[in-house]
This record gives structure tokens, C-alpha cells and sequence, in this order.
């Protein structure tokens, strides 16, 4: 967070949607300690005593606990990797061929998001009913004149296959659902990228054509 100085006061922490910008910060003197505190390690891995605050390092710590409390410490360096599997492994395996990284896309062991073009696309896995979904968030609804813009929706929800058209508060919404057991690399590409594609597409279409809103991105 900035001043209209444009000088840093704070580390926004939390974003209310829909909440006229309205969220919570961090005063500036956080971020001055928090750097202070790494500087101490010079790039070494580390951490911060959950108990006391202090920050630990891997060349600090005392047989995995804080020197200065004693509180146990784990150390990202001590945390497993994590490797997909099944399904999951399968979607990851997409998304890479269709140039995502999955490292930064990946939300949960079952949910990913990932940018195309102007288009934010969710992603997710429900293993008991073997549900995958895919919601690409596009643009907002015009203020006026709504009407020209459900009737397109509506028309292009008759034309296309496997996706459709929704509504939900002011977000207009691209959705594909699969089911898993007809999820392979062959099927999955067509699907995803049909969908990162379109998503993109009607995107810059509803706002140029229609007068939808940009949804404001980080």
C-alpha cells in the first residue's frame, strides 16, 4: 500500500471482494522488521518462531527448536516435496504442455489457476463424484443495456459444445466440466485449451462489443 506520495505504508494482507476496494494491512514498521530479521541470515533458509518471533535459520536452529525458546521448528527445507498423483499428476501434466507453470498455479493439491490472456481460469478436481471443473471469470456486467449481453450468452450457450455461459452476481463465467474417467493428456489438451482459447476471446468481445467491465487482476 502506497500514499498518494507514492511512498510505501503498509503490506496488504486481505481484499474484500466486491467491497469497494475495501481490505486490511500491515503497517509499514512490519515489513521494516521482517527484512531486518532476514538480513540477519544473508540468504541462508529460515524461518519464523511461531512462539517467540525470532527469526531462525538452518545454521540456528538447535536439533529442530529455537535457540532463543525452545518452541519446535520446521524449517521450509524440512517440509516434503509435493508430487501429484492420479488425476491430479494428469491435469498438472496439461496445464505444463499447454505452458503453465504448475508450481505457481497450483492453489491445493486439487485446485490450480492460471491466466490467459485477460481471462483468470479456476481449475478443480473432486475425486468422490470424480468432478472436474474449469471456471474462466471474464469480465463484469454492463451497468446498462444488459440485455444484448444475455441474449449473446445465451445464443452462444446453443452453439458451442462443452462449455457454457453463467452468471454469478455481476461475473460473467466460461465453464467446462468433465467427468475423470474421460480425462486423458489426448482429451484433456483439446478441452483445456478450447477453453483457455474461448475464455480469452469472449473476454475482450463482451467489453468491446457489449460494454462489460475489466475485472480489475493483481
Amino acid at each position: 500500500m502506497v500514499n498518494e506520495q507514492g511512498v510505501v505504508i503498509g503490506v496488504n494482507t486481505f481484499i474484500v471482494n466486491g467491497g469497494e476496494s475495501m481490505g486490511f494491512s500491515l503497517p509499514v514498521r512490519y515489513l521494516a522488521e521482517s527484512l531486518a530479521l532476514w538480513q540477519q541470515g544473508k540468504g541462508k533458509v529460515g524461518t519464523r518462531c511461531a512462539n517467540c518471533a525470532t527469526a531462525v535459520f538452518e545454521d540456528t536452529v538447535e536439533g529442530g527448536f529455537c535457540p532463543n525458546c525452545g518452541a519446535q521448528i520446521e524449517l521450509p527445507s524440512d517440509a516434503e516435496v509435493y508430487e501429484p498423483a492420479g488425476i491430479a499428476r494428469t491435469i498438472e501434466e496439461i496445464l505444463e504442455k499447454c505452458g503453465h507453470d504448475t508450481r505457481l498455479s497450483r492453489r491445493g493439491p486439487s485446485v490450480w489457476e492460471v491466466r490467459n490472456g485477460s481471462a483468470n481460469i479456476f481449475l478443480s478436481y473432486y475425486e468422490p463424484n470424480g468432478l472436474i471443473a474449469g471456471d474462466a471469470i471474464l469480465c463484469d456486467l454492463p451497468s446498462t443495456n444488459i440485455q444484448p449481453v444475455y441474449e449473446y450468452l445465451l445464443r452462444q450457450n446453443y452453439e458451442m459444445e462443452t462449455l457454457s455461459f453463467s452468471v454469478r452476481g455481476q461475473e460473467i463465467v466460461l465453464s467446462l466440466v468433465i467427468f475423470d474417467r474421460y480425462l486423458t493428456l489426448e482429451t484433456g489438451m483439446k478441452l483445456f485449451r478450447y477453453l483457455f482459447e474461448k475464455a480469452d476471446y469472449f473476454d475482450n468481445v463482451l467489453v468491446e462489443q457489449f460494454g462489460a467491465g475489466w475485472k480489475e487482476r493483481d
